[in-house]
C-alpha cells in the first residue's frame, strides 16, 4: 500500500502541473516504535494552494497558533478578496477542521451550535469562478472519545447545470502510519479546469511534519506552487505544530 500511495503522489501530483488545492488527512510516521517497527503515528493534516493569474499568486499562508489563514502578499494588487482569502485551518476541542474557502468558519460555527460537518456543508455551494467553477473541499479530523473519524467532502458543479452544486461526502476509515488520504480541487490543467473526481486518493506520509511539508513541496509544480502547510496533531485533538513553507518570503 505504501508503494501504491507514493506511485499516486508521482502520477496525481508530481506529473500533475496543476492539481490546484488540496488536503490531506492522515498519519506520519513519527512516534514510538510499534512490533512492527513503525511509529506509532502522529495525525496529520496538509493542505496547500496553486495559482495560475497574478491574483492568485498573490497570497501566502500565515500560521497563528494552531489556525492557518490566507493573506495578500501584495494588499494592493487585491482585487477581490473573497475566494483568496480565509481560514483554512480551524480547531475545535477534540476536531481539527481544514478547508480550501470559508466553509472551515461555517463547519466551525455550525458544530459550535451542535451541528454536523455534513449540514454544514449542505448549506453551501462550489465556488462562483466561471467557467472553472471552483469545487469547495473540506475536511474534518474527530478525536473525540479515543477514536478516529475522518470526513471529506467535495462541493462541485452540476455537469448538467452548472448553477446547481452536487456534494459528495466520504466517512473514511483511520489510515495506518505513514498513509493520508487527498482530495484536490482539479484533475489538472486546462481551460475551464477540469474538477477532481472519483474517491479520495491514497496518498504518503512519511516521517515528520518537516518530512511531508518537504515531500509535497516538492511534488507540486514549481511554477504553480504558492504556500504549503503542515499540522501535526497531538493524541487528544490539538495541535503540535503547525509547520508553513511560502513561495513569497
Amino acid at each position: 500500500m505504501h508503494e501504491l500511495a507514493q506511485r499516486t503522489l508521482e502520477r496525481c501530483i508530481a506529473r500533475n502541473r496543476y492539481p490546484g488545492r488540496g488536503l490531506v488527512i492522515g498519519r506520519n510516521t513519527s512516534g514510538g516504535p510499534t512490533a512492527a517497527g513503525q511509529g506509532q503515528g502522529e495525525w496529520t493534516l496538509v493542505y496547500w494552494i496553486m495559482g495560475r493569474s497574478e491574483h492568485s499568486r498573490n497570497r501566502q499562508f500565515v500560521a497563528e497558533g494552531s489556525v492557518l489563514r490566507t493573506q495578500a502578499f501584495d494588499p494592493k494588487l487585491v482585487v477581490d478578496p473573497s475566494l483568496i482569502i480565509y481560514e483554512a485551518m480551524l480547531e475545535l476541542p477534540g476536531i481539527q477542521l481544514v478547508s480550501n474557502g470559508d466553509q472551515t468558519r461555517t463547519i466551525y460555527d455550525a458544530l459550535v451550535h451542535g451541528g454536523s460537518f455534513e449540514q454544514a456543508i449542505a448549506g453551501r455551494a462550489h465556488e462562483p469562478d466561471a467557467p472553472h467553477y471552483t469545487p469547495r473541499i473540506s475536511g474534518m479530523l474527530d478525536l473525540r472519545g479515543g477514536k478516529a473519524n475522518l470526513s471529506l467532502s467535495i462541493l462541485r458543479s452540476n455537469p448538467h447545470d452548472r448553477s446547481l452544486t452536487d456534494r459528495t461526502f466520504f466517512q473514511l476509515a483511520a489510515p495506518p502510519p505513514g498513509l493520508g488520504r487527498c482530495i484536490t480541487t482539479y484533475a489538472g490543467d486546462g481551460d475551464p479546469l477540469p474538477s477532481f473526481s472519483g474517491e479520495p486518493l491514497v496518498v504518503p506520509c512519511e516521517g515528520r511534519g518537516s518530512d511531508i511539508l518537504q515531500c509535497y513541496w516538492e511534488a507540486l509544480d514549481a511554477g504553480n506552487r504558492i504556500s504549503l502547510a503542515v499540522k501535526t496533531i497531538n493524541p487528544d485533538g490539538s495541535c503540535r505544530e503547525l509547520l508553513v513553507k511560502n513561495r513569497h518570503s
